[in-house]
């Protein structure tokens, strides 16, 4: 029998404390993280046109996106296999490493280990990413998107206040030999490092590895008694046991193959199967495919009506309100997904973005009309975000949610890089005005997918 999602099952009485405890620890690894992601990503480009020239640096930003994708993958099964605390540090230790290589090209003037590094450096991305989705392992079905949500906006205040640290960082690693432009990355690293710490020494007990007892605790509960005599009454230890306490816990073992859940490949077959969990996915990978392509160009475009001196004040503070408009308004898009359901908010998302297209792709060297397309395509990001996260994560059965989301974020990347490799050669070929008519084209399928009826049942147990 399927479970409808609009109503809250009775709690647990232990799954409170633990889900207001995982949301504080996500919500500071969130800042942390996002601090670090942000002040490296900051100067990259300055640095790799600085070691590799004005041609290769984008390049070298896309290899972060790229490498964030491409991590999703790893980290999924870690994930899957052992818990979101474990997979979650590894990702954040992976990025500190691209951050410390970073340094190190920057040093020998590398471009090989430049481009390594900044692979890597994607590890702080994916770990970021992948943490909305421990938001949601035991939030009640009507929280789930204010609650993932909260991680989301989490990233609004490292993001906004990263920038401001990046000159800092440099002058102060100036003084130890670093050179010029590779500080904020050594930052990045130590951030890194502090947000992986914090998960390993305190995300206890693990909000996946909870969510599948209390899975397993039901699903024993449902099957009918045999006949014979009662069991024998539980111990007061493998009572507990359903629920580990909030203290420190021994690693878990291997797990065994039911435990450790489904790859991507047996995920991807789920998600195709399942109207609305490819719905979710679509949302997520279109919005970013869009918010990117047209966010990408948009400081190029704005280089055609300003002076050199002029320009990267008026692109600072575009790009701020488009990343305001991207994080700021996250909890009340969750409050709304939750309100209203998953596919109107996403509709709405779909609406936003060809507005923003519209808005943007019209506005000539008109910049506040500019700036309020940049606005609504960070709205209309943040409602598929949101939204699309969540449908995808309540769609699909318990042991394949890992992979499935894994799934996403990383078909989420590799839009988001085709995107902004792509639009360059459009810019140049055929101008802001074809690019952003080509993003809200790409719009056209998720909304016709958005349009089609979705069930609002989860899966089942046969499922």
């Amino acid at each position: 029998m399927a479970t409808d999602l609009t109503t809250t099952p009775t709690a647990h009485p232990d799954v409170a404390p633990i889900q207001r405890r995982t949301l504080r620890l996500l919500f500071t690894t969130q800042i942390v993280g996002g601090i670090g992601v942000t002040i490296g990503i900051s100067v990259g480009a300055l640095l790799a046109a600085e070691i590799a020239g004005t041609a290769v640096a984008g390049l070298a930003q896309s290899a972060a996106v790229v490498g964030a994708a491409l991590l999703a993958v790893p980290v999924t099964r870690i994930i899957t296999g052992y818990g979101r605390r474990p997979g979650l540090a590894v990702a954040y230790v992976v990025g500190a490493l691209g951050g410390a290589l970073v340094v190190l090209a920057a040093a020998t003037r590398s471009v090989p280990l430049l481009f390594l590094g900044m692979l890597l450096f994607g590890g702080g991305s994916a770990a970021n990413l992948q943490a909305r989705y421990a938001a949601v392992d035991l939030a009640e079905p009507d929280r789930r998107a204010r609650q993932l949500s909260l991680i989301v906006w989490a990233t609004t205040i490292g993001a906004v206040a990263a920038p401001n640290f990046a000159a800092l960082a440099d002058r102060t690693t100036s003084g130890w030999g670093l050179p010029a432009l590779s500080g904020p990355f050594a930052f990045s690293a130590v951030a890194f490092v502090l947000a992986a710490g914090v998960l390993l020494l305190w995300l206890r007990p693990d909000p996946l590895l909870t969510a599948r007892r209390l899975a397993a605790a039901r699903a024993g509960a449902s099957e009918p008694t045999p006949p014979g005599p009662p069991p024998a009454p539980a111990e007061p230890a493998q009572a507990a046991s359903a629920l580990a306490p909030a203290g420190p816990v021994p690693v878990p073992a291997p797990a065994s193959p039911a435990r450790r859940g489904v790859g991507m490949r047996a995920a991807w077959s789920v998600v195709r199967a399942r109207p609305a969990a490819r719905l979710g996915v679509s949302a997520v990978a279109v919005g970013h495919l869009v918010m990117v392509a047209v966010m990408a160009m948009t400081p190029v475009h704005l280089r055609e009506y300003y002076a050199v001196d002029e320009v990267l004040p008026v692109v600072g503070l575009v790009l701020s309100l488009h990343i305001a408009g991207m994080y700021a308004l996250a909890p009340v898009v969750g409050w709304l997904a939750d309100r209203f359901g998953r596919r109107p908010v996403i509709l709405g998302g779909v609406g936003t973005l060809l507005a923003a297209c519209a808005v943007a792709g019209t506005a000539g060297h008109h910049t506040p009309r500019l700036t309020v397309g940049l606005i609504l395509l960070g709205l209309g990001w943040s409602a598929t975000m949101v939204a699309g996260s969540t449908l995808l994560s309540e769609s699909v059965p318990d042991e394949v949610r890992p992979s499935a989301q894994g799934l996403s974020d990383l078909l989420m990347g590799l839009a988001g890089a085709s995107a902004g490799a792509l639009s360059g050669f459009v810019m140049q070929l055929a101008g802001y005005p074809v690019l952003t008519l080509l993003a809200a084209v790409a719009v056209a399928p998720l909304l016709a997918l958005a349009l089609r009826p979705v069930p609002t049942s989860a899966p089942d147990r046969k499922d």
